[in-house]
């Protein structure tokens, strides 16, 4: 056999198996996925959904079904969106929010919804809005985890068509007009004065209190140390009766005396007084006083 004939055959073989193995590799390439843990994929069988792959490796039918979308399952943020909207007593504030979500189901999401951001916050506008319209603004100001919850819930119920999961909802701020806000300042003002005048008025009320407390109480311990003195002075006049009755006219005769003595004492005593002038029978007192006790 000619030499050309022959490497003719063996090539011709050969470049058969070559491509066949060549189309193997394609269709295992072509056949599976290796999808990442934070994403999942779509499938589409000659134009409509056939499966979704999960994390890890994936086969697919090759040349039939095709991947046609790579969805991202991580929470995502939308932007914070402002939105106006009134309150049931009329007054427009200007309410600042911002949702987080993730895609659970990417065949309803990519299939349901074009612009899954736009329609979450179209939705979020409108709910914040009904919610803030049945509210008073103080409401609004001091429940706002309630309203947190109640848009929350709402977004959750509208979204679940969409695939999403909808894990949180804030309020980030919620803004009031100029003339709104002038207004409130001049209520705010006008309470702080009222609280300080009741605030003074309580303190002064408080001290007239005090003060009548302290009144009664030296009144009540004046009228105790006069009832104490009245039981003393009744308890000598009493002894002095009875030295009287016991001992007759001697004993009322020193009392005199005795009692002559101390205001003369205290005539003495006095400040400014570096003279004392007695009477002429001033010393037959102090006699009398001191016969009398040497008598006792």
């Amino acid at each position: 056999m000619p030499v050309d004939q022959f490497m003719a055959e063996f090539f011709g073989q050969n470049i058969v198996y070559l491509l066949l193995a060549v189309f193997i590799i394609i269709c295992v390439m072509a056949g599976v996925r290796i999808v990442p843990q934070s994403e999942k994929f779509v499938v589409e069988r000659l134009g409509r959904l056939q499966s979704v792959l999960g994390p890890g490796i994936n086969f697919i039918v090759p040349f039939l079904d095709r991947v046609r979308h790579q969805v991202s399952i991580l929470e995502r943020q939308l932007p914070p969106m402002t939105q106006d909207a009134i309150t049931s007593d009329n007054v427009l504030v200007q309410v600042e929010t911002s949702v987080f979500y993730r895609i659970i189901e990417p065949e309803k999401t990519v299939y349901r919804i074009r612009d899954v951001d736009a329609a979450i916050s179209t939705t979020v506008a409108g709910i914040v809005r009904s919610e803030i319209g049945r509210m008073e603004l103080d409401q609004v100001q001091a429940n706002r985890s309630r309203l947190i919850e109640a848009v929350r819930d709402q977004v959750s119920q509208q979204v679940d068509d969409w695939g999403i999961e909808v894990t949180r909802a804030e309020i980030l701020d919620v803004n009031l007009d100029q003339a709104t806000r002038a207004a409130m300042l001049q209520q705010l003002n006008a309470e702080r004065a009222r609280r300080a005048q009741v605030t003074e008025a309580e303190g002064k009320k408080r001290a007239v209190e005090l003060q009548a407390d302290a009144d009664l109480y030296a009144a009540e311990q004046e009228a105790k140390a006069r009832r104490v003195l009245a039981d003393a002075e009744a308890y000598a006049t009493q002894v002095v009766a009875g030295a009287i009755a016991e001992n007759g006219l001697e004993a009322a005769q020193y009392q005199v005396a005795l009692k002559q003595v101390e205001a003369i004492s205290k005539m003495g005593a006095g400040q400014g007084n570096q003279t004392v002038v007695l009477p002429a029978n001033a010393l037959d007192a102090f006699a009398d006083a001191f016969k009398m006790l040497k008598g006792r």
